[in-house]
């Protein structure tokens, strides 16, 4: 161990991710002391389904925390509890007596409940439960999920109904395994995740029977709901008697990681895709811009706090795409100083609709457009038009979250791998008129189901000592011109229109 580093003691923290586990060691300044992590096999049965073997991610989890703990160089002593945080939406269910999964978990990504979703609107339409959950019917959430496992898997809806399975996301499976399993196992979820299934209800934090009903979902498999930072149970095995002591789903974590913790404080996340949640305090404010409602965490026995939260499905694809498909760069970094290398994007401007238009349009018939070509346009202006694209759908989320819950942007913080980009992050604060600020520490996704774990067992106090925590590395102030910024807006909502009804078959 470096010495650098206080001697302890630490708080860990597991992301149970899409593509891979990780565990990740804290000191009390929220400092990291050792990470370690773990990739599992991502299985495609059939085009749109995509699975994870549960059992292989329990193995990845327990291999990832021995291995933090060695690197640290500390044993469970000094660890004074475990959060944890995990891919949202993904879906599982299992055997109680034998802890045997039913079936591969299906990943939220799996597209393969879109005719059930289309079938549970019935005359309705997605908005059939959205005042009760926030959320339009999609098979993005766990509840039509649980439906086809039920109803495609041979057995199991008779098991389920004679109570002998369980249904949990990762955060739940995670935590059954870690506190013993078939051998006394605590069977819970948090607020956040529970918001994911379409089967919580937003105003009671409970499991809403009608819905259940409604979606052919015995309730007997549903795990109870607790806040996101409170002792669960303890750990058995490698972490024998630490408490395990928070969960968060991987968004809400990193929102609690970045301190958002006063309405109007908001955090985007730039990976593949990105995700920006914006803390609107205790009102579940209802969208009517194409955002989700969702909880965004809830301490202990405190008030929920909940987050409307925007999605945009290609961001550091898009520049993924440049490198691969198209070989205008040769690492991803390089988009920068090409982009640099002019003033502005020479009047083109590129809508990534690869997969359709994710928030505020949800359009599925869009697709990409490069608009505003002329002879004048080179590589470089390209380049500057695809970390425009990125800045622009940002500036559209938090337009709609404006116009929803009437909360002013005070400054928005940002992660994910993206964000080493300085260009891209100067863009960001021009299109939004509004400061980016980005932390020292990158994880913020971990560093947030840490934070929750060690406020649940007093390690630190309260938020306002993790606001102190938290530390900033950089930040970017609007330097653009009001009109320019305008008009550039205008070309770019120009440029998105022509993206719609280009495929025909679709409504």
């Amino acid at each position: 161990m470096s010495d650098s580093h206080s001697a302890g003691p630490f708080i860990a923290a597991i992301d149970q991710g899409t593509t891979s586990s990780r565990c990740i060691v804290f000191d009390k300044d929220g400092r990291i002391v050792a990470v370690d992590q773990k990739e599992h096999r991502q299985i495609f049965p059939k085009p749109g389904w995509v699975e994870h073997d549960a059992t292989e991610i329990w193995e990845n989890v327990q291999q990832v925390v021995a291995g933090a703990l060695r690197q640290a160089g500390i044993t469970r002593r000094d660890v004074k509890a475990l959060g944890i945080t995990n891919q949202r939406e993904t879906t599982l269910v299992w055997d109680r007596k034998t802890g045997e999964p039913v079936h591969n978990a299906l990943v939220w990504q799996d597209t393969r409940t879109d005719a059930l979703c289309r079938e549970l609107g019935r005359n309705v339409g997605q908005d059939r439960f959205r005042r009760e959950t926030g959320l339009p019917l999609a098979s993005y959430f766990a509840g039509p999920k649980i439906r086809w496992l039920l109803d495609n898997v041979p057995g199991v809806r008779e098991r389920a109904e004679r109570g002998e399975l369980m249904f949990g996301t990762m955060d739940s499976w995670v935590i059954w395994n870690l506190t013993g399993g078939t051998e006394g196992g605590v069977h819970v979820t948090d607020v956040t995740n529970a918001s994911r299934t379409m089967l919580m209800n937003l105003h009671t934090m409970q499991w809403d029977e009608k819905i259940c009903t409604s979606m052919d979902v015995p309730m007997s498999l549903l795990p109870e709901i607790r806040s996101s930072a409170e002792v669960y149970g303890e750990a058995t095995g490698e972490l024998s008697g630490v408490p395990v002591a928070s969960a968060l789903g991987d968004q809400q974590a990193a929102l609690f990681g970045q301190t958002c913790f006063a309405p109007g404080e908001a955090k985007s996340t730039y990976g593949t895709g990105t995700f920006l949640l914006l803390n609107t305090g205790q009102e579940a404010v209802n969208s009517y811009n194409g955002l989700l409602t969702t909880v965004g965490y809830r301490i202990g026995d405190q008030e929920a706090v909940y987050a409307l939260e925007g999605s945009i499905a290609v961001t550091g694809s898009l520049v993924q795409w440049m490198r691969d498909q198209m070989g205008l760069i040769n690492s991803a970094a390089e988009i920068e100083t090409l982009a640099s290398s002019v003033e502005d994007n020479g009047g083109a401007y590129f809508v990534p609709a690869f997969s359709g238009l994710f928030a505020p349009y949800w359009r599925s018939d869009a697709r990409g457009v490069i608009a505003g070509l002329t002879r004048y346009v080179t590589k470089a202006h390209l380049a500057r038009a695809v970390l425009e694209a990125t800045a622009w759908q940002t500036r559209e989320i938090v337009d709609a979250m404006r116009k929803d819950s009437g909360v002013e942007l005070t400054a928005l913080k940002v992660d994910g791998g993206m964000t080493a980009n300085n260009l891209l992050m100067q863009t960001i604060s021009d299109a939004l008129d509004a400061p980016v600020v980005r932390p020292m520490v990158a994880e913020t996704t971990c560093l947030g189901a840490a934070y929750a774990a060690g406020l649940a067992v007093g390690f630190w106090s309260d938020t306002e000592e993790l606001r102190v925590n938290w530390k900033r590395a950089a930040e970017w102030t609007p330097t653009m011109d009001p009109e320019i910024r305008e008009n550039e807006y205008r070309n770019w909502l120009k440029a998105v229109q022509r993206t719609m009804g280009w495929l025909e078959e679709e409504n």
